[in-house]
């Protein structure tokens, strides 16, 4: 479980059921105070005062634009991680899939590259500047390290990718179970 530190004014700002509901009906929305209001049947003024102690805590952020009389607010990242702390590890685990998407392509242009330089090998033969023998032999000692490799990159792409998917399939999964609210 990841950990949310609380300071006082945060603990303040929680005690109060009032303004629970208020995190509650903020949960992915951008609502300004009129509609903040009629979600919860409160007064604007004193919802006001609740919105305040939010902010101060750092639960709640105000969008304020200039030429603009309204204020819209939402959930801050220390308000969104008090109602969803799994978030967390979905945000690690697209990290890591994206991580095991770059070593697979890493991975697959070693492969190609390996492919290429059999194919340049394999044209020594064919060459009348070099000695028969010669060649074979370049060819041999090439080709047995190329196969090689090109076995190990072809393993370790099917990996990587098979990672990635697993893991993007896995994080989409548990990023649309936990958009619903939790508390």
């Amino acid at each position: 479980m990841p950990k949310i530190t609380l300071d006082r004014d945060m603990f303040k700002a929680l005690a109060s059921e009032t303004r629970l509901n208020i995190l509650k009906t903020l949960d992915g929305k951008y609502l300004g105070l009129n509609e903040i209001s009629s979600k919860i049947n409160l007064n604007k003024a004193t919802l006001h005062e609740h919105l305040s102690k939010l902010h101060e805590a750092g639960l709640v952020k105000r969008n304020v634009r200039e030429g603009h009389k309204w204020v819209y607010y939402k959930l801050t990242w220390k308000g969104e991680s008090l109602l969803h702390p799994e978030n967390t590890r979905i945000v690690v685990m697209f990290s890591i899939t994206f991580f095991a998407l770059f070593l697979g392509i890493i991975n697959l242009a070693k492969y190609i590259k390996t492919n290429l330089n059999l194919v340049r090998g394999s044209e020594l033969i064919f060459n009348p500047k070099f000695n028969q023998i010669e060649d074979n032999v370049l060819l041999i000692g090439k080709s047995t390290t190329s196969i090689s490799d090109n076995y190990f990159f072809r393993i370790i792409t099917i990996i990587c990718f098979s990672i990635f998917i697993i893991l993007m399939l896995l994080s989409i999964w548990r990023y649309n179970k936990n958009r619903a609210s939790k508390l």
